[in-house]
């Protein structure tokens, strides 16, 4: 793109800078729809995404910043932006692989959270290729960056269809017995984002999971599966977000709201298939998501504070929704979950894809 300004009102200038000796930039991707995609490689962050109410009108849907400096020194730095090499939490920022034991950075109380301080949404990434539809971004993380082992040479895509979807597939490998878990912390606000942005409590939610995985007061998962059934963490039919939220339950009291693993119902393992759907009755604006994970965090941005994000616009706790498709948190010390352990020869792969559409 040119130095125009984007739909949304971003400026390229704004994110034309030289970080850790690599060069950043503002990237857009269109279809024949007049949707468009903000991104940038810095964290392979979205900025917005435009998309149409019921009525044509159109509206930025994600949670986002307006220059570079803004992103890097985010109040919420995974604010919309490319999580690894582990996404979500470790207990006490070790694991043992191989008989070695890997110390982390405890960045989350004594947790290791989203792959650490200056993990992969703190990053610059290289812009690998470009397409019309396509960004395909890559990062080589080193052995022993962040206390994880191995160098891990990993490539990941952004491609927005003709029938309005963005989808996410990532690729990676390495030369080291490593664990990995991506994934991408869009914050979505299906109402648009505004000074201050609507709450999503109003939101209707569904998800495809009949087990949860419950969290200690320090949201690591306790070990055990759960069914949803019979709780206010039950979405396997249609619930409004509030409706339950602030119910004395404890796996609420804990995250201040919903900030859970939920276990995806698959017919097999690997395929990708239909995880969660949310709907702003409002605009009539719906996100459907689908993925190859097996888990998916759920989490209505219950920490947000009011930030500030781009152009003004403001953030209060519960204003977006978040639909974290991975592997399961802490499982290097769950050796019954399913595993995220890549060898020397295997690739690991991901494809994520969220759809917006329009009820009437």
């Amino acid at each position: 793109m040119n130095n125009s300004t984007t739909l949304s009102g971003l400026k390229r200038e704004d994110f034309r800078r030289v970080i850790d000796g690599k060069e950043t930039d503002l990237y857009v991707l269109t279809n024949s729809h007049g949707i468009e995609l903000a991104v940038t490689n810095f964290g392979c962050a979205l900025l917005s995404f435009m998309t149409p109410d019921r009525n044509g009108k159109m509206a930025n849907i994600i949670q986002g910043h307006d220059s570079i400096e803004h992103l890097m020194n985010s109040e919420v730095s995974v604010l919309s932006t490319t999580i690894g090499r582990y996404g979500n939490r470790i207990a006490d920022g070790k694991f043992t692989l191989g008989g070695k034991v890997y110390k982390l950075e405890q960045n989350n109380g004594k947790n290791s959270l989203h792959g650490g301080s200056r993990g992969f949404h703190k990053r610059v990434w290289d812009l690998c290729r470009q397409a019309p539809d396509t960004l395909v971004f890559g990062y080589e993380a080193q052995d022993g960056e962040e206390g994880f082992p191995g160098n891990l040479k990993v490539e990941m895509s952004y491609t927005l269809t003709e029938d309005n979807a963005l989808v996410i597939q990532y690729q990676a490998t390495t030369d080291k017995k490593t664990i990995v878990n991506l994934t991408n912390h869009a914050f979505f606000s299906l109402s648009g984002v505004g000074n201050p942005t609507p709450s999503a409590e109003n939101n209707i939610v569904t998800i495809n999971a009949d087990y949860y995985l419950p969290t200690g007061n320090t949201s690591i998962p306790t070990g055990e599966i759960l069914k949803v059934e019979g709780t206010p963490m039950d979405f396997r039919t249609p619930h409004v977000i509030g409706e339950r939220i602030d119910i004395p339950f404890e796996q609420l009291i804990f995250g201040k709201g919903y900030d859970h693993c939920y276990i995806l119902n698959k017919v097999e393992a690997g395929e990708e298939s239909f995880a969660a759907e949310c709907t702003d009755p409002i605009s009539g604006r719906t996100l459907e998501v689908y993925t190859t994970e097996p888990g998916l965090q759920f989490y209505t941005a219950n920490w947000n504070n009011g930030m500030t994000g781009a152009l003004g616009n403001t953030f209060p706790d519960r204003s977006a929704v978040c639909f974290e498709a991975q592997h399961f948190p802490d499982t290097p010390n769950r050796s019954y979950f399913p595993t995220v352990i890549l060898n020397p020869g295997n690739i690991y792969s991901q494809t994520t894809t969220y759809r917006v559409k329009v009820k009437e």
